[in-house]
């Protein structure tokens, strides 16, 4: 019997190397080719990239790609052009190929990399310091003291580093012959760090055998020279606390930040973390301010300091300028720089060069023309149609704003309208040479095709970065930031569409491979325990009690559609207790009949209400809300969070989102569906409970966070015993026990009690298990001891010598069981009740103080200074 022979995996060997040379389309006309040399055939570092494709080559780089997609999903990587506090994140793009440079090439990078940054720092000290460049006519007066960014009161100010740049970007175009250009340089607060690291990590991962077989640069040690070059130069030196300023979470970046300072190991701080006290920068922290000795600054300068700089400003530090000029803070970068970023300056730079550094400048810029200069304005008429035109102060308030417009691109009557522009405000305006943008190979999703080739040639310009490396010292980070054109040909902007790459670049040295998770490069000291900043702690705090409030919510509204679409009607006093719960906590709005007696028609409505409202984030009481309130909560805290961690918060709200609108589609308003939502989004829940409790360290932020949750609990619980009692809901459970099971459903407490009291409907053993059973997580007393217990660890106190705070929080060993089941004359539960509402309202006191005492420090003695 002949049996079918296993289709074996096909072998690329030279034919691998003919497929792709046959399928890549030559790039365009006049564009820097980087797939190919000059002869056609693909360059050698390519060749080798694709020989390590074997055996299976093309075949799976789409399931790569679709991988990539997934791990930007579950990594939350974005870049948000407009943020939004509620809108949709905008996923990171970046291509599965990485454009790959060769050791020549990076060394005319390097190379001239390295002088630019000497020379800006050089500009720096001049500008700030004797202006000799201005005195001698080698930069015109408009480009600095016209120039808005110029900051006049940091004049004469010398940083305590004795430098003013840290990090320097570049962003580089490679010409037709091969040469590299630069197009514009960002010294205010360059961005791509962060993205560059986690593209790395990506891409490494789908080609770990290219990886190797490449040599390619490690980047760790360049960070890590950073962080060193900055303690170093700092007075408090390796004990230095070094921090993060952000705008906050939306902001379009904000994922670079929280990642690097995760990262990197910095406390990740906005304006409002940070106080100035006697000439000094202190962080708020829990435990009162602790000084603050360098600062990253992902800021503009001029929202850095309302009182000197943009008085609107809510972004920056109130005294932030005078701390610098004090010399009690390093900011990296130094106020001021951002003068340096109009293309204007670029056309004076190699005069500059030769002038103070003795140098001429080894990596040019491209032809460019101030046209606040008679001669170069009519210079650069002419060239209109071959350049781009740049807002000579871009972003300046005062001055005019445009983008940036190819030339190429207009036709005679478009020209003609820029020439009478430029002529009536030629300061405004600066005129770069255009060059076609070299192309590199990228892989086209082939379900998603269109029919186009799979491997196509797109245009990217790249952004390097020059980091400090000591007092006077730079260095290149071997690797950038490419970004890639869309549909334009000219244009590589991501704000405009296009997409990222990594960027290899090949090293003569076998360098082991660097770790590719997120990692903290610099160990702070053993003895020093974790910064918990005031706002770090609120927002923890408010991520636990909306964690919290959205399980119990979406129990009750499970409860409810389960109960109301069971075999049997609810009975009257477990109709009305549901029916006012699910009313107080929002999961339907007041006037929306409920009431048993009126017949189903009025229990329909009540149910359809509350299917539609559980999905509606624009309701402050619904699931769907609280939800997006526990996720805008946990991204104020990103850096804390795992990624494992901040992708199952998106997975919940994402897949919940999509199951209410299953349920709701054409006006059905399932119920089945809704509990198949509830169910799922409670698993997800249990997910995100689960991480708060096992993979978040024991520091003060995580005890604030846990309060915030037993807080919530307590509240949740109490309220919904005492309004089980008024309801009449345990008046006569042997006779009908539907309201004494449905209160151990809620407290999720069914199977233990079963365990422990069989069938039992008697009254005593319910309040035992749900109200003194301290080793039952959903008793209200287990709930308050560990509250104490949580209390005191954050106050410092010793269990058995609480504080004031501490000791509020009910004891429920005070209370009797005997004395809890009670029945007064009326047959009511006065004790329960009485102790019900003690304990709810000593959990809102707690909150109170809480608030007072660690969030907004009103105390006096917590505004201690940590030495």
């Amino acid at each position: 019997m002949d049996y079918p022979q296993p289709e074996l995996p096909h072998i690329y060997t030279a034919s691998l190397i003919d497929e792709v040379r046959d399928l890549a389309p030559r790039a365009e006309p006049g564009h820097y080719e980087e797939l190919r040399n000059s002869s056609g055939e693909l360059a050698s570092h390519w060749k080798t990239f694709f020989e390590q494709l074997e055996p299976t080559g093309l075949a799976d780089l789409d399931q790569r790609t679709q991988e990539l997609n997934r791990q930007v999903r579950e990594n939350g990587i974005t870049y948000n052009v407009y943020a939004d506090e509620f809108g949709p994140q905008r996923p990171w793009s970046v291509d599965l190929f990485p454009l790959i440079i060769n050791t020549q090439a990076w060394q005319e990078i390097e190379s001239g990399v390295l002088q630019r940054a000497r020379l800006l720092e050089a500009i720096m000290s001049d500008v700030y310091g004797p202006q000799t460049l201005l005195k001698e006519g080698l930069i015109p007066p408009a480009l600095v003291h016209g120039h808005p960014a110029y900051i006049r009161s940091m004049h004469g100010v010398s940083p305590p580093s004795s430098r003013h740049l840290h990090i320097i970007a570049f962003d580089l175009a490679r010409a037709p012959d091969g040469s590299w250009s630069v197009l514009s340089q960002r010294t205010q607060a360059p961005s791509g760090l962060g993205y560059l690291l986690e593209n790395r990590n990506l891409i490494a991962r789908q080609f770990p055998k290219a990886y190797q077989a490449i040599q390619v640069a490690p980047l760790a040690n360049v960070y890590r020279d950073l962080i060193d070059s900055l303690k170093s130069q700092s007075p408090a030196g390796s004990n230095a606390h070094i921090a993060l300023l952000t705008p906050g979470p939306y902001n379009e970046t904000y994922f670079e930040h929280a990642y690097l300072a995760r990262y990197l190991g910095l406390t990740l701080v906005e304006g409002g973390d940070l106080t100035v006290r006697d000439r000094h920068l202190f962080l708020k922290t829990v435990k009162g301010l602790e000084p603050v000795h360098i600062l990253l600054k992902r800021l503009d300068d001029e929202f850095l300091d309302p009182l000197e700089l943009r008085a609107d400003s809510t972004l920056g530090v109130p005294g932030l300028l005078q701390v610098i000029r004090a010399g009690n803070v390093i900011l990296a970068n130094a106020p001021g720089s951002a003068f340096l970023e109009s293309p204007a300056l670029l056309g004076f730079l190699p005069g500059i060069s030769e002038r103070l550094l003795g140098e001429k400048i080894q990596l040019p810029a491209m032809d460019t023309w101030w046209c606040g200069e008679r001669a170069a304005l009519e210079a650069a008429i002419p060239n209109l149609g071959m350049s781009a035109i740049k807002p000579t102060y871009s972003g300046a308030p005062g001055h005019e704003q445009y983008e940036a417009t190819l030339g190429a691109s207009l036709n005679q009557a478009q020209l003609d309208e820029w020439v009478g522009r430029i002529t009536r405000q030629p300061d405004e305006h600066t005129v770069q040479r255009y060059i076609p943008l070299a192309q590199m190979p990228v892989w086209l999703n082939a379900f998603n095709m269109n029919n186009a080739s799979l491997i196509e040639p797109h245009s990217y310009m790249l952004r390097v970065f020059a980091l400090s490396n000591g007092s006077d010292s730079w260095q290149v980070l071997p690797g950038g930031l490419a970004r890639i054109a869309s549909s334009d040909p000219g244009i590589a902007s991501m704000q405009r569409g296009g997409s990222s790459a990594d960027v290899w670049v090949q090293s003569h040295h076998q360098t082991a491979q660097e770790p590719l998770a997120p990692q903290t490069l610099h160990k702070a000291p053993i003895s020093r325990k974790r910064i918990v900043t005031s706002r770090a702690a609120e927002n923890l705090y408010w991520f636990g009690r909306y964690t919290e409030r959205s399980e119990n919510l979406l129990r009750l509204a499970k409860f409810y559609l389960e109960s109301v679409n069971a075999d049997y009607l609810p009975s009257k006093h477990l109709w009305v207790w549901l029916g006012s719960l699910c009313t107080q906590y929002g999961l339907v709005p007041d006037g929306v009949p409920s009431n048993f007696e009126h017949g189903d028609a009025h229990h329909r409505i009540f149910e359809r209400t509350l299917i539609d409202c559980l999905g509606h984030w624009q309701h402050a009481t619904s699931v769907g809300f609280n939800l997006q309130a526990m996720k805008r909560t946990a991204s104020n805290v990103r850096e804390r969070l795992s990624t494992e961690q901040w992708g199952s918060i998106n997975a919940c709200i994402d897949q919940f989102q999509a199951d209410c609108h299953k349920a709701t589609a054409f006006q059905d308003f399932s119920s089945s569906l809704a509990i198949e939502a509830l169910n799922r989004a409670n698993s997800s829940l249990a997910a995100i409970t689960g991480a708060q409790t096992d993979r978040m360290t024991r520091d003060d932020g995580w005890q604030l966070l846990t309060i915030g949750r037993y807080i919530e609990r307590l509240s949740f619980l109490t309220n919904a015993l005492d309004k089980a009692i008024t309801s009449g809901l345990l008046n006569n459970p042997n006779a009908d026990s539907s309201g004494y099971m449905a209160l151990l459903a809620l407290f999720d407490s069914t199977i233990t009690f079963h365990a422990q009291h069989q069938q039992s409907r008697e009254i005593e053993p319910l309040v035992s298990l749900l109200v003194l059973d301290d080793e039952n997580p959903r008793s209200l007393a287990w709930v308050t001891k560990a509250l104490r217990a949580r209390l005191s660890k954050l106050a410092g106190t010793e269990r058995n010598h609480p504080d004031e705070l501490t000791s509020s929080v009910t004891n429920f060993q005070n209370y009797s069981l005997d004395a809890l089941c009670t029945l007064d004359s009326q047959g009511n539960f006065y004790n329960l009740r009485d102790c019900l509402q003690n304990c709810a309202n000593a959990a809102w006191n707690v909150s109170d103080e809480i608030s007072a005492r660690y969030f907004n420090l009103i105390h006096q003695n917590h505004y201690r200074v940590q030495t």
